[in-house]
């Protein structure tokens, strides 16, 4: 049997409400669709000269500016003169044109329209004898202040972050690149939140092809709300079964415009400081906004560290496992008698141990993250080494064990953007390695690979600039070139225009 919401049979009544001339009938409408919400002021006020101009102004207490109605609506209709000086019948237009000061006044008559305008912060003006609204801007409700991200703070480079309000975030990229070109397109999401997004690309650059297929994606959307950005990341991602975003997020305007420069596409989400970016390829794990800021040769090497922590934080355990597990061979002797030592008395195998402390340590991360700052590192370093140094005094796992483990756990967290992808494939490199060995190990690399390779995002492989490091696009892959070599934006992303600054190199192409 199909349930049936009391919000949908509030949303259907909404539809076949309609205006009256009635100012009285007007202001009883609303308060039906209001009903129990006691946030909605109702105010009622008329001009003294003019009875006829009964005024009443709906809006939502905390989402509006008090000072914008209060100075822009209510005081110019009380003290404005309206019985002279009139030039048309129309009473409801010399008020928008003549009486309201307010930057964005528009006349509205659906009812649904009207209502998602005066929860999203805006006021309503309702006029007696008119079966139409003045639906005014208003909006102002706090917001956090713009500040560096937590989560992505730099040495060098913009202090700047995004905000929760989509319309500051807007701004600061619009700051960044001062083009014409550069577009956006509002969509609202969410049955029930109305979640205002917005796509933001340059027109020249962006490829109308992934243009098309994001706004497929996000019509596709039929959920009841989105709270945050990452729920869009979700819904229009491909290969939505793989550990790999093939969706790009962040909270810094640099990155976005960065992004916007070489052609991808960014979609904006109000609520959210995170902007989603497409497509997103796999080398943009390891880079940095510094590594543009510094010198190239320091930003290459950088970049280099996090994709060799990358790999090794998946193969080391997987390794050390196998190699001490089924290849003792392959070790020096001096080594395989030091390793021996230190597994004498310790019951549990080496496999079990790796899985055990490995978890462990992504408790320890866990609580790190959900802990107060202070608290959490304390309970990091407290926990990290005492329970190391107890486990091995208690014969429990041996000392290797825990150096793998905390080598391993150091280099994972240096890639923040690639660590559930790299957690969950550390943990099937392991398994295959503790039931094959070294065989099982590449057999797990093998099907790893194969599966990066069939990835694509929005139509471009996941894998570009890495299996095609030839061509201008391997410029800005593992390593950062120099500025000044840099003359192209990558090949596939930006098609309809490829030069990023004049050269002979580039006029060539």
């Amino acid at each position: 049997m199909e349930t049936i919401y009391m919000g949908d049979i509030m949303s259907k009544n909404i539809e076949k409400e309609a205006l009256d001339n009635s100012l009285d009938n007007n202001i009883a409408l609303f308060k039906r669709v209001f009903k129990d919400d006691e946030t909605v002021i109702f105010r009622e006020f008329q001009n003294k000269w003019l009875k006829a101009a009964r005024c009443c102004i709906i809006y939502v207490d905390g989402m509006v500016n008090t000072e914008i109605v209060n100075e822009n609506i209510i005081q110019p209709v009380l003290r404005s003169d309206l019985s002279e000086n009139m030039e048309s019948e129309n009473l409801l237009k010399e008020f928008q044109s003549k009486i309201v000061v307010s930057n964005d006044v528009k006349t509205e008559t659906a009812i649904d329209a009207i209502v998602k305008s005066v929860v999203y912060g805006d006021t309503l003006f309702l006029l007696d004898g008119y079966a139409e609204a003045l639906v005014i801007s208003s909006k102002g409700w706090q917001s956090r202040s713009i500040s560096e991200p937590e989560c992505a703070k730099v040495v060098r480079g913009p202090r700047e972050g995004f905000t929760e309000s989509i319309m500051v975030n807007l701004s600061l990229v619009r700051r960044k690149i001062k083009n014409s070109d550069l577009k956006f397109k509002f969509k609202e999401i969410g049955e029930r939140t109305h979640t205002k997004t917005c796509i933001c690309y340059i027109k020249d650059l962006a490829s109308d092809d992934i243009l098309s297929e994001l706004e497929r994606r996000l019509d596709q959307i039929d959920i009841d709300g989105i709270i945050d950005s990452g729920y869009i990341q979700e819904l229009i991602r491909d290969a939505p079964y793989s550990p790999f975003e093939t969706v790009g997020s962040s909270e810094r305007p640099d990155i976005i415009a960065a992004k916007l420069l070489e052609g991808r596409i960014a979609l904006f989400v109000d609520g959210s400081p995170f902007v989603l970016s497409v497509p997103y390829v796999v080398v943009e794990n390891f880079q940095s906004n510094e590594d543009y800021y510094n010198n190239y040769i320091f930003g290459s090497m950088n970049r280099l560290i996090r994709g060799f922590t990358a790999v090794t934080a998946i193969t080391v355990p997987a390794i050390f496992l196998s190699i001490v597990a089924y290849h003792q061979e392959m070790l020096p002797t001096p080594l395989l008698l030091s390793i021996s030592a230190s597994r004498q008395g310790v019951p549990i195998p080496t496999a079990v141990s790796l899985f055990l402390m490995l978890f462990i340590f992504d408790i320890l991360r866990e609580v790190g993250i959900r802990m107060p700052a202070p608290i959490g590192q304390a309970v990091n370093i407290v926990g990290a080494l005492v329970l190391g140094q107890a486990a091995v005094e208690a014969n429990l796992v041996s000392a290797p064990v825990v150096i793998v483990t905390a080598l391993t756990g150091i280099m994972t967290l240096i890639n923040m953007n690639f660590l559930s992808a790299t957690i969950i494939f550390r943990n099937f490199l392991l398994l295959g390695a503790s039931v094959l060995g070294i065989y099982g190990f590449f057999m797990c690399i093998v099907i790893m690979y194969l599966h990066l390779m069939s990835i694509r995002s929005f139509g471009v492989p996941y894998m570009m600039n890495v299996t095609r490091a030839k061509n201008s696009d391997g410029q800005d892959a593992w390593i950062r070139a120099p500025w000044w070599t840099m003359t192209l934006r990558p090949k596939i992303i930006a098609a309809k225009n490829l030069v990023r600054q004049s050269s002979a190199k580039s006029k060539e192409k």
